[in-house]
C-alpha cells in the first residue's frame, strides 16, 4: 500500500518540513505552493491526503475546497486544513463536509503524522 499525501502550502519551509517528515514515515509526498497547484495535481489523477494551508495568496484554501468539490475531484481523497487561525472562518460552512480535520499552525510533528496516518488508512480500506 503506498501511502500519498500533497502539502499545498505558499511557505517554502512549511512544504519542506512536511514533505521530509512524511517522507521518513513512508509517504510519497507531493507538494504544491498554492491552489491552483493543487487542483492542477488532483486532475493529473493525485488520491490521498491534502494537507491545504487556508491562508494562501490567489486562491485560499476555502476556495481551493470549493473548486475541488465543483470539479468532481473530492473522490478518494482526505483534506486537513492547516492554519495559523485558531478558529475555522465563516468560509468553512460550505465546505466543512469535505474537511475532516483542522490543525493549527504552529504543529506538533509527531501529532500530524498520526492524524494523517488515521485519515490515511481511511483511504486503503
Amino acid at each position: 500500500m503506498i501511502k500519498k499525501l500533497m502539502v499545498v502550502d505558499d511557505e517554502p519551509d512549511i512544504l519542506t518540513t512536511i514533505r521530509v517528515l512524511f517522507e521518513h514515515n513512508g509517504y510519497e509526498v507531493v507538494t504544491a505552493s498554492n491552489g491552483k497547484e493543487c487542483i492542477e495535481e488532483l486532475e493529473k489523477g493525485f488520491k490521498g491526503v491534502i494537507i491545504l494551508d487556508i491562508m494562501m495568496p490567489g486562491i485560499d484554501g476555502w476556495d481551493t475546497v470549493k473548486q475541488i468539490i465543483d470539479k468532481g475531484l473530492w473522490k478518494d481523497i482526505v483534506i486537513i486544513m492547516l492554519t495559523a487561525v485558531e478558529q475555522p472562518s465563516e468560509k468553512m460552512e460550505s465546505v466543512k463536509e469535505y474537511v475532516i480535520d483542522y490543525v493549527t499552525k504552529p504543529f506538533d510533528s509527531d501529532e500530524l503524522v498520526d492524524i494523517v496516518q488515521k485519515y490515511s488508512s481511511y483511504l486503503n480500506k
